[in-house]
């Protein structure tokens, strides 16, 4: 009876039992005894009825309180796994933001780099211009070589001036020598 709560009517039934009890004691016929023992066997098949149902709705509401803790654990795990999942989320993210930002680095490096010409173009560059040194190199070594050359035969040249004017010179000194030598002779000749 203290269970019954909301009153499904069982107080009100066992009150009417003792009382059905109390009038089949005082029966006097044994009609109207027997009509009180029907009625006081389905009261009490309704009490029974009303426990057994009563007993099958506590078990149904543990039941039940189960699966909701069940679900109350499924719902705890599945919350813990979407936490677990949006920290790797957010790991991923932040690891495809480094990727990203290093995507771009690159790009930027590879637009500077395709700015300046590829290895093999730049060795070719520098083979041609390596060959180009050396001729440049040979060529400057012919015109020094014609140079020092021009040098000598210039020297030749003014040392050969040179004595040709000591020559002209010592000429010069010997024809003027012989002019007076034949003045002189003259003029002696003559006195």
């Amino acid at each position: 009876l203290l269970i019954d709560g909301d009153g499904a009517g069982d107080d009100r039934r066992i009150n009417l039992l003792v009382k059905s009890f109390i009038k089949w004691c005082n029966s006097g016929s044994q009609e109207e005894g027997y009509s009180q023992y029907q009625r006081m066997l389905s009261t009490l098949s309704q009490c029974e009825f009303s426990m057994g149902k009563t007993l099958l709705v506590y078990d149904m509401n543990l039941r039940e309180m189960e699966n909701y803790e069940k679900i109350y654990k499924d719902i705890e795990n599945s919350i813990a796994a979407a936490h677990e999942k949006i920290s790797e989320c957010k790991k991923q993210i932040l690891q495809a933001k480094r990727i990203r930002k290093n995507r771009q680095e690159y790009d930027a490096l590879a637009k500077v780099i395709q700015h300046h010409p590829d290895r093999h173009e730049t060795l070719k560059q520098l083979e041609a211009l390596g060959k180009e040194l050396q001729h440049l190199s040979h060529i400057k070594e012919n015109v020094e070589d014609k140079l020092e050359l021009r040098r000598k035969q210039f020297h030749v040249l003014l040392s050969t001036i040179h004595e040709l004017q000591q020559t002209l010179e010592n000429d010069e000194k010997l024809s003027e020598a012989e002019e007076s030598q034949e003045t002189q002779m003259e003029t002696e000749a003559k006195q």
